[in-house]
């Protein structure tokens, strides 16, 4: 009878454990931004991302926005360790020379940035590879300008995805001419609009709008005079589908939940990073009705030929 009971409690165990949350190392998570998870791009895709690792992991995560400086980062890490985090998300470049520092004072919290320089043990820099992106959105923008005029509004120089989309726009079209300025700021605006204004003055007709803040506003401009766009990090058609020719996507959330993935296993590793299409976590967004299907259908046999050789069309 007792064997009987041991063999039943065994057995209902082994059913709970079907149904129970993830176990691992994962405890709760936190997340930094610099500005806001509002912003339809970028901070909106981590705070996405958060919520699916909550959902998976049956965890509890916490969030800060505006952690723009050592001394607020500083503090809202400290605060997370009190709730119990083991695991904190900066949301972007600024957060590897603050993580760095704070791995050494917290060796039991695992540290993630974007785009940085991971050099502490327990710190991880995760680094979407941009080039191959905006090489397919230049592609796009190439065939489908009328007045063989294209732009990109990007926030920095540093950005893979600008002179990707440059390479790509010219491989399309050699008589195109691709016109480039830099914000120096993902968030600024004014900046961004002006040099919007300057681009459709000289005959610019789709616009690669490659910055967080100002993004939207710039495809709701080009939107309103009838011109074109090619959205960047996240999918964007539902801004307009004869605005939006197609989207670089980004799939942070994904990535997100893959690395939470790793830690909760042990595997995840530290230093730099690198994500591209092989990965999932970068693809083409939905296409606009003004592209027509075989066209489309070219571009995703030159993604294809990518994932699998590493090589763009123009190698």
């Amino acid at each position: 009878m007792n064997k009987l009971l041991c063999l039943s409690l065994l057995l209902l165990l082994l059913l709970l454990g079907c149904n129970a949350p993830m176990q691992g190392n994962i405890k709760n998570v936190g997340l930094l931004v610099p500005d806001t998870i509002s912003d339809q791009v970028w901070g909106t895709k981590g705070y996405t991302g958060m919520l699916k690792i909550q959902s998976k992991f049956n965890t509890d995560v916490f969030y800060k926005e505006n952690m723009k400086s050592a001394e607020v980062v500083k503090e809202a890490v400290k605060e997370f360790d009190e709730r119990g985090v083991n695991l904190i998300f900066g949301h972007g470049d600024i957060y590897a020379q603050y993580f760095n520092e704070l791995g050494k004072v917290y060796p039991d919290i695992h540290f993630i940035c974007f785009n940085g320089d991971a050099k502490a043990e327990n710190v991880t820099s995760l680094n979407f590879e941009g080039h191959a992106m905006g090489f397919f959105g230049g592609m796009v923008a190439g065939k489908m300008t009328e007045t063989n005029n294209v732009g990109v509004i990007s926030a920095f120089e540093w950005q893979p995805e600008v002179n990707g989309f440059f390479e790509g726009a010219l491989h399309e079209n050699p008589d195109v001419n691709v016109e480039v300025k830099f914000v120096k700021n993902w968030d600024d605006i004014q900046t961004a609009n002006m040099f919007l204004d300057e681009m459709i003055a000289e005959g610019v007709d789709v616009v690669y709008p490659a910055g967080d803040g100002f993004n939207v506003p710039l495809i709701e401009k080009l939107k309103a005079k009838g011109l074109y766009a090619i959205g960047y990090v996240t999918e964007q058609s539902d801004l307009g589908e004869n605005t939006v020719l197609t989207s670089t996507v980004q799939h942070v959330d994904v990535l997100y939940e893959l690395v939470a993935q790793k830690f909760n296993d042990g595997t995840l590793e530290s230093g730099n990073l690198s994500f591209d299409f092989q990965d999932d976590v970068i693809s083409v967004g939905k296409f606009s009705p003004l592209v027509k299907e075989e066209y489309k259908e070219q571009i995703f046999k030159h993604i294809e030929t990518y994932k699998t050789t590493g090589e763009l069309p123009n190698q």
